[in-house]
């Protein structure tokens, strides 16, 4: 009875045993029956395709596995002309507007501050009389600057003209360099007849030293008619 039941038990074992041998190769059979990766051309196609974006293909040839990317497949590397006409080129710093830098100096000279008088030539404002003067050049780019300044006499007439700033030039015979300057603004004449109006600038200035400018400048206003003042002074550079 034992005898019998041992082998019944044992019978069922290796029929279990079979079964899943078989079935073992019948897996391995089946995947060697999978087609074959994609070759170059059905690579190559799909590479083209504007649905795709080949990112990578396994490709397994004589059971070793390589990987192909789509560098591979154009025949260019990853960090070649590929790559780096892919990477935008950063904006160059020159093809951007001129940066305003207020008290920067100017192709005439450094800014500066000063004191001086006017003289006047007739008219109905401070500015066609005889006046003290505090006057200033701030340069903002290059080749432009703002030149403020207050004409006090009893009133103060205030002058804020935008100038031009030209190169330094030699004079002829003389030891000395000059640069010209022309430009225009508003001129705002303050007290019981307060008023504003167009002005035009035109000057001078003469580099005395590494710390001093002289300055000479002709302004013409137009608030209650024409005035004309010369302006001379000497500004200290900063």
């Amino acid at each position: 009875m034992n005898l019998t039941l041992f082998r019944l038990v044992f019978s069922s074992l290796g029929v279990a045993a079979l079964t899943v041998v078989g079935g073992g190769f019948a897996a391995q059979a089946e995947s060697l029956d999978q087609p074959a990766a994609a070759g170059p051309e059905a690579i190559q196609e799909l590479a083209a395709s504007e649905d795709y974006e080949l990112i990578g293909i396994l490709q397994v040839e004589d059971q070793d596995a390589v990987i192909h990317t789509s560098a591979d497949v154009l025949g260019e590397p990853v960090n070649g002309p590929l790559a780096q006409a892919q990477t935008p080129a950063p904006a160059d710093d020159t093809t951007i507007a001129q940066v305003i830098s207020p008290g920067t100096a100017t192709r005439s000279g450094p800014s500066y501050i000063g004191v001086g008088g006017n003289i006047g030539f007739g008219g109905n404002t401070v500015i066609s009389d005889g006046s003290y003067a505090i006057f200033s050049k701030i340069g903002i780019t290059n080749n432009l600057s703002v030149r403020p300044a207050a004409l006090i006499s009893g009133d103060v007439v205030i002058l804020v003209p935008l100038t031009i700033d030209f190169t330094t030039q030699a004079v002829p015979g003389a030891p000395l360099t000059v640069a010209p300057y022309v430009g225009g603004g508003v001129a705002i004449s303050t007290g019981d007849d307060s008023d504003v109006g167009l002005l035009l600038s035109a000057g001078l200035d003469v580099p005395v030293s590494p710390q001093f400018t002289a300055t000479a400048g002709v302004n013409v206003g137009f608030i209650d008619g024409t005035d004309v003042g010369l302006l001379v002074g000497i500004g200290y550079n900063f």
